[in-house]
């Protein structure tokens, strides 16, 4: 997407402009030949850019068009925007206070029906744009409506300090997506925990509002919006407890290769490389998040799946939870 389309530019006006940004002076046949356009369309975008204040006639070379400085025509136009944005940022709360204090409650405003995956995935995004505080999460192996790949709200909802509390099915972590998305939520600080299996598909925004999905075979992705503050608590104390008994996730960097000795139980240095494993991370990632050799990580990995006498790496995570290798938090 063209980034000064967001200030208000055309395609070919965002053209034309960044062309003259390069060139400085020149003339409109040339800017016509250098954008691919006829002379009558560039004139055309070239009066309208003038208008606002974004081009002007070189005073020293007549017949010929500079563009004005970007730092501060195209400072001016951020601004504007900003200020309609904190605008639309207000109406939105009075609208929303008008919304709690006099719309009558009924079943609807209880709880909404939402059918689609367009609806679904427009609904999620929602959730997590309005979240204040937190977002908390239940995540299975088959996303009804987005991927974890098209949640670009998480990343907007993170920048902006809502912290994210994520529960996710042990099975979800073979899909070399869902690992990817996992060790991305970690190194973003999220809290990020395992489970065998999430009881429900669900996500939770600041503890007021909820969502439901569902994937019923052969039907169209639907979901529960739950405003009810009753329900959404029952739901909120179902997250807390399967969080409570999950098992955490964490990446740690360390510059300490260590040695691999045959003992009753892995090191710290062990505990940390398990981690990464668990989260979904290659052997590669886990040397450089760890700052160490590949074989290394390897041969740390082979000690393991040894003392715990199993043949997988799969095996491995479940033989480490049983020992105690790993510490529920």
């Amino acid at each position: 997407m063209e980034v000064l389309g967001a200030l208000g530019f055309s395609p070919g006006e965002a053209l034309v402009y960044r062309t003259l940004v390069g060139l400085g002076a020149t003339d409109l046949g040339d800017l016509g030949r250098r954008c691919t356009m006829a002379d009558s369309e560039v004139e055309h975008i070239v009066v309208e850019l003038r208008q606002r204040g974004l081009v002007a006639e070189s005073a020293v070379k007549p017949g010929r068009w500079v563009a004005a400085p970007p730092a501060v025509a195209l400072r001016a136009l951020v601004n504007d925007r900003r200020h309609e944005l904190e605008l639309a940022e207000l109406a939105a709360t009075r609208l929303a206070e008008a919304h709690r204090t006099e719309a009558a409650v009924d079943l609807h405003d209880l709880v909404e029906v939402v059918i689609g995956a367009g609806a679904v995935g427009q609904r999620f995004h929602q959730l997590q744009l309005g979240a204040v505080d937190s977002v908390c999460a239940f995540v299975s192996e088959r996303p009804v409506a987005v991927t974890g790949a098209d949640n670009v709200s998480e990343d907007v909802a993170v920048s902006r300090g809502v912290a994210y509390r994520i529960v996710v099915e042990r099975d979800s972590l073979i899909g070399e997506s869902v690992k990817t998305e996992v060790v991305g939520g970690l190194q973003r600080n999220q809290e990020v925990r395992v489970v065998e299996k999430v009881p429900t598909k669900l996500v939770i925004a600041d503890g007021r509002t909820a969502m439901v999905p569902f994937d019923v075979e052969g039907t169209e992705p639907s979901a529960l919006i739950i405003h009810a503050s009753g329900l959404v608590s029952s739901l909120q104390a179902l997250f807390e407890s399967v969080w409570s008994d999950a098992w955490p996730l964490a990446l740690t960097a360390t510059s300490s290769e260590g040695v691999v000795e045959r003992r009753t139980g892995p090191d710290e240095f062990d505990l940390k490389v398990l981690s990464l494993l668990l989260a979904g991370s290659s052997d590669a990632r886990i040397a450089r998040q760890l700052d160490v050799g590949l074989r290394t990580v390897q041969r740390r990995v082979r000690a393991m799946i040894e003392l715990a006498d199993v043949s997988m790496r799969i095996q491995l995570g479940w033989v480490a939870h049983e020992r105690g290798w790993i510490e529920r938090v």
